[in-house]
């Protein structure tokens, strides 16, 4: 039987297909929407993806991702720099900005402890948080991790650590989602909305 497969087509998919969220279906319509491209809107594609990884790097001073020696962030002088809202990932920056409702500043941990997936506390961003946190001019650091076992571990960790700092370490309350029902809602969730519950 002939193989019908093209190589370049074939590695192409594969590159495609090692995004995350990508199966090989999507890798496939993708590769297929490359190759109906014009020369020049190809160029462009490649060029944006070597400029991005080339110019891209960390703030020296929160660690988020920037092509500038400070991230915007970290360069505004209006932002209440005495707060810091510790995150997982980048993409948790852009979450929280849309909230319109923070104005202190961040710290990127690039990833949450996770022993069973070899990530432990010497692999993310934390000696550069306890160096902020030592200066003396923060007053918070808000624990924005992710409501995971790994979130939950990397947080009290980190609460362990930020406290004999004499600094102020609060968690982000969870909760019901606006919209949802009680009933779906897990037992986590509910003790958690219990937890971060407010006076009316």
């Amino acid at each position: 039987m002939a193989d019908y497969r093209i190589a370049p087509l074939s590695r192409l998919i594969e590159q495609f297909e090692r995004l995350p969220g990508i199966g090989y279906k999507s890798a496939e319509r993708l590769a297929y929407h490359v190759l109906g491209l014009s020369d020049e809107e190809v160029r462009k594609f490649s060029d944006a993806i070597l400029e991005a990884h080339e110019k891209i790097h960390t703030c020296k001073v929160c660690c988020n991702l920037t092509d500038r020696e400070l991230c915007p962030i970290c360069a505004n002088p209006a932002r209440n720099h005495a707060v810091i809202c510790a995150v997982e990932n980048p993409r948790d920056v852009i979450a929280m900005e849309r909230t319109r409702e923070y104005d202190g500043t961040y710290h990127v941990l690039h990833g949450a402890i996770s022993p069973l997936n070899g990530v432990g506390p010497d692999q993310l961003r934390i000696k550069e948080l306890l160096a902020r946190v030592k200066d003396g001019s923060v007053h918070e650091v808000i624990m924005a991790t992710n409501p995971t076992v790994e979130g939950e571990a990397t947080a009290m960790y980190l609460s362990r650590l930020l406290k004999p700092l004499g600094v102020k370490v609060t968690r982000l309350a969870y909760g019901i989602p606006v919209g949802g029902d009680l009933e779906y809602a897990d037992e986590v969730t509910l003790s958690r909305a219990l937890e971060g519950r407010n006076e009316l």
